[in-house]
């Protein structure tokens, strides 16, 4: 019997509340069996000055879902060649788990610019797509309501209703560095990870 697993794609730097909120909420209001945080070694479209290594975001993905066997960390992309593409991902997925029917999660601003991504068309038509909404500033909705992709009305496409998140990455990264405290927007043991090893200081 096929299992049904969402990927949830990021470079988690750090993982925190939002995304383990979102993950959760897919779990609970679509049809998948699990969610894999696919950690991202290098996304093109990222600059790459401020990433934590590797190794050190994924071990904060496996500290934040130790305790939930629905929820993993998966590192399938520091072994692809980089930078790496959904499309290149998605491929090897299916060829190493044939039983698996593997969904893409994503928020409204990257669905919006899908056709920015390489293969967009194969991704659309071969794998669903389940979107959460994003806070938007007024810029990225002015370059919304200008885009024409119409991806929200795809047979593949299917928009959950989940809390809108406003925390992220960056602002807990820019907190961390001046001095404030952030340990209600980590779970508790990212957060004393962070702390013991003075991430982002």
């Amino acid at each position: 019997m096929s299992k049904s697993v969402g990927l949830f794609f990021g470079t988690f730097n750090p993982i925190h509340v939002g995304h383990m909120i979102l993950a959760n909420h897919m779990l609970q209001y679509s049809d998948l069996d699990e969610v894999w945080f696919v950690v991202s070694p290098h996304n093109p479209l990222k600059d790459k000055v401020s990433i934590l290594a590797d190794n050190h975001r994924l071990a904060l993905v496996q500290t934040a879902v130790e305790d939930n066997f629905k929820l993993m960390a998966c590192n399938i992309e520091f072994d692809l060649p980089r930078p790496s593409y959904t499309i290149h991902t998605l491929v090897h997925l299916q060829e190493k788990y044939p039983n698996t029917n593997f969904q893409l999660i994503m928020g409204e601003d990257n669905l919006n610019g899908l056709h920015k991504w390489k293969n967009y068309e194969q991704i659309i038509e071969q794998f669903q797509i389940l979107v959460y909404p994003r806070v938007e500033s007024d810029k990225e909705l002015m370059m919304r309501s200008e885009s024409t992709s119409g991806f929200a009305t795809h047979k593949n496409v299917k928009i959950i209703d989940a809390p809108l998140m406003k925390i992220s990455a960056s602002f807990i990264r820019r907190a961390i560095k001046n001095k404030k405290d952030v340990r209600y927007l980590l779970t508790e043991p990212v957060w004393k990870y962070v702390d013991e090893m003075n991430f982002y200081k």
